[in-house]
This record gives structure tokens, sequence and C-alpha cells, in this order.
């Protein structure tokens, strides 16, 4: 409001008009905080607060009976556990693709080489450096070791090495596994074990390079 018609305004009409004005913006402060306090003070309980409701007097409550959590239903026993009866598996739960083996790579080069290098022969970068040095994956036990047992020394830990089921997903440790299974192989595997029509190249294969079929 222009401030001049204020002031040209006789003296009881100018002090109606600025209680007026006063009224309206005391009125909308009124309002916003009035919005303010019913969102900041909602009826709710805090955890482990006692409630009159429920007559053991308990605010928190037990999820209804055969309720289960959404991604943890894990109803495939060998993809969450490498177990078939009781025993590691000697199968893997899902058919391993170029792609699958190639994040079983990076994943491992991440999450494995620093104590198991990246020749799989424990003699890692931390190892190097002092840390206690783990078993070479060539040695006999593990080359005759199912594929189910890297999976479970991976999701529950073994001797020095920590459990990884918390930074690497169940999938990715099969790829993992699958990985590890194809660096034994790279010292182990003899010439009948490679299909008929594939030939071995003489030379490390470079990244996305695949066996190519025999002339």
């Amino acid at each position: 409001m222009d401030m001049r018609i204020l002031t040209n305004m006789p003296m009881p009409a100018r002090r109606f008009k600025q209680a007026a004005l006063l009224l309206v913006a005391v009125g909308a402060l009124l309002t916003v905080s009035a919005c303010r306090e019913d969102m900041q003070n909602q009826p709710k309980y805090v955890p482990l607060r006692e409630s009159s409701f429920f007559p053991d007097q308990r605010s928190a409550r037990l999820p209804v009976e055969g309720t289960i959590a959404r991604g943890q239903l894990e109803d495939d026993s060998l993809l969450y556990t490498g177990k078939v009866d009781g025993k590691e598996s000697a199968e893997l739960p899902f058919a391993m693709t170029a792609a699958d083996m190639q994040r079983g790579r990076e994943r491992y080069n991440i999450y494995c080489s620093p104590c198991h290098s990246q020749l799989g022969d424990g003699n890692g970068m931390i190892v190097q450096r002092g840390f206690k040095k783990p078993p070479s994956y060539f040695e006999p036990r593990l080359v005759q070791a199912p594929i189910g047992h890297f999976f479970n020394v991976m999701t529950r830990g073994y001797g020095a090495m920590a459990e990884y089921s918390s930074q690497v997903p169940v999938a990715d440790r099969w790829r993992i596994a699958a990985y590890i299974r194809a660096l034994q192989l790279t010292q182990t595997a003899k010439g009948t074990d490679v299909p008929a029509g594939v030939t071995v190249a003489s030379h490390a294969p470079t990244e996305g390079e695949a066996p190519k079929e025999a002339k």
C-alpha cells in the first residue's frame, strides 16, 4: 500500500487501517504456526514407548505370522546356501555367460585380489606388506573343492578371511566362484579338457576375446 495514502488519512482512519493490517499479519502468522505445530507434533509412538491401547502395553508389534520381508524369501536353496542336501554343491545355480564371467573377474579383482592376487596364488598386495597369506587356489585341496565351497567361504568367512555377504550380492558371489574356477583351470587344465573343435590361444586372451574354433 502506498504510504502516502495512510499519511493523508485522518488520524482515526489511519489508526484503524494500521490496526487492521496488524491483525491480518498476526492472523497469518498464527495460521502458519498452527500448521507447523500439527506436523511437528503428530500422534505417534517412538521406539519402545509404552502403549495403553494394547493389552501387553507395548507399542512395537510383531509382524503378522508368516510375514516375509521383500527380497528375503530365499526359496532357492542352492542359490542362497551353495549346498544341496547339506553338502557343498559342485553345480552352479544358473548358467554362466561371458558377461557373467567378466563381471566375476571385475568383482574378484576388487574384493579378492588384494589378498589372493589376480593370479590366485595368494600373494596379493597386502600379503606382500605383511598380512597373513591365504592358501593358493592351485593347492590340490582347493582344486578338488566343489564350487559351492568358494561361495560359502565368501558368504560366511573362513579362518582369517571375513565374510563378504554384506559387500557382495549373492549372484556376484557365484560369478566370483566361477571366475576362481576359471583361474584354477589356467594352471590345471589338460588338452583333453578343451572341447572338440576349439583351439586355445598361445597368448593371454585380451578382454572380451573368445576361444576360436579350429579350422
